[in-house]
């Protein structure tokens, strides 16, 4: 047990002050106002470290690799060929070296869980491994050496396309029969720890027929798990599906799901009015990336109209062309301000504050879409119980923090420019980062270093 005191600490409904977080077995067992003084002090400003509900660790290797123009009319399809020409190369090893570069420079950024959505199940050409879980345990291997919380979210993937086409050569690692996915699923639950929780993905309505959806839904393994799925992140996608299933993709799944607080609907970029306010009213996550979704030029979010709603988000960092929170949550709202061309867009009618709005729903999204109870830090209330002890220490030495009063500390966080802010980071009551710096950064960068130029040969 350890009692750790903080002069500031950011909670659900603001800051409070002299604060002591006692932490036993990896969890906070009391946040209370200080006490006797023999706590140990932790720092100036304290946060909860913040969910990444969206990653596919092996595109970070990518990064930079898809900003060529092949065509004058480049888009998401273009770029999916050069992504999937760079999956045809990683291994097992590859994978392993290439989530751990990734996953501590997420804890260096400030995220403590991430919900990796996973689909290189097999060999290159389709082949199966010897262990079927053998991608799948290359990540969690990752994770344990990082120190990160992850939702393991292996993901089924049977067709090419809303019109049951095949999957193309390229896809084939990808593929599971119904039966084969469960069976991986299984598996893989009976690991679960304090920092692994195995949830599904359904790769998106075009990769899932309808009768799969069902089958994985009513298999009894999914009845308390996460559930993510891609939808409606490209208006080709929108057209397909309204032109097989007489639905838009939201509106389909809305119609033929028991879509609720258990769901994270990647991107759902293109929506009409009446998918914003159900997917508002389903309690369901809206997991938006917004570097990913401006790359890959896909659009923008209706942010407005779905908090008017009542809407849960969390943020992800997807194919990991920017690594950091703080850059998505500010994208998400330029992003809103370049469309609406006016400012400070997301706020709520409890906060004026834009940077404290993102921050908690972010927060409290991704500790949902992460099925793991993260995300608060709550001093005398029940939710602090039993919550996993993240926890990020600003760094309260740099010129950014000033002379800043508490109210104005999230928002300079979020839109104060490059700096990274975060000084020290705990997952479970573990310190991963201290001094800004990971524990273990130079070896995982070099086995980093060793697998890109293996690949790149």
């Amino acid at each position: 047990m350890s009692v750790l005191r903080a002069d500031h600490v950011w909670m659900p409904h603001g800051w409070e002050s002299s604060i002591d977080l006692t932490i036993r077995d990896g969890v906070f067992a009391t946040v209370a106002h200080s006490g006797d003084g023999t706590a140990a002090r932790l720092g100036r400003w304290v946060v909860p470290g913040m969910p990444n509900l969206h990653s596919h660790a092996f595109q970070r290797a990518m990064a930079g690799q898809a900003e060529r123009q092949t065509d004058p009319a480049d888009s998401f399809w273009t770029w999916r060929e050069t992504m999937y020409a760079f999956a045809g190369r990683v291994q097992p090893d590859d994978l392993r070296a290439i989530a751990a570069q990734l996953y501590m420079e997420m804890l260096e950024a400030g995220f403590t869980q991430v919900c990796e959505f996973h689909y290189l199940h097999h060999r290159p050409d389709g082949g199966r491994y010897d262990d079927p879980a053998a991608m799948s345990r290359a990540l969690i291997e990752a994770a344990e050496q990082t120190g990160i919380g992850l939702t393991l979210l292996p993901t089924l993937y049977q067709t090419g396309g809303f019109d049951g086409r095949a999957l193309s050569e390229r896809q084939r690692r990808f593929a599971h029969a119904t039966d084969a996915y469960l069976d991986l699923i299984a598996i893989l639950r009976k690991g679960e720890n304090d920092t692994l929780r195995v949830g599904v993905a359904l790769h998106s309505l075009r990769a899932v027929p309808p009768e799969s959806l069902r089958a994985v839904l009513e298999s009894g393994l999914v009845d308390d798990a996460p559930i993510h799925i891609h939808i409606a992140e490209q208006t080709a996608e929108v057209d397909d599906c309204l032109a097989v299933r007489g639905a838009r993709p939201v509106q389909w799944l809305l119609d033929n799901a028991p879509v609720d607080a258990r769901w994270t609907l990647v991107h759902a970029t293109h929506l009409d009015d009446a998918e914003v306010r159900r997917l508002a009213e389903s309690g369901a996550v809206a997991g938006l990336c917004p570097t990913t979704e401006a790359n890959l030029g896909d659009g923008v979010f209706p942010l407005r109209g779905y908090l008017d709603a009542g809407g849960v988000l969390g943020v992800g960092s997807d194919s990991h062309i920017s690594v950091s929170p703080i850059e998505e949550l500010r994208w998400l709202e330029y992003g809103q301000r370049l469309v609406a061309r006016r400012r400070n867009i997301a706020v709520s009618e409890s906060s004026d504050s834009v940077g404290e709005t993102l921050w908690g729903d972010a927060l409290f999204g991704g500790a949902r879409a992460s099925g793991v109870p993260i995300g608060a830090i709550e001093a005398g209330a029940a939710p602090a119980a039993g919550h996993r002890a993240d926890l990020l220490v600003l760094d309260d030495a740099a010129p950014q923090f000033a002379g800043r009063p508490k109210h104005q500390v999230i928002d300079t966080l979020v839109f104060s420019g490059n700096r990274n802010l975060v000084r020290d980071v705990m997952v479970a009551g573990r310190w991963c980062v201290r001094d800004g710096r990971h524990r273990d950064r130079d070896l995982i960068e070099q086995r980093y270093a060793e697998t890109i130029r293996r690949l790149q040969d």
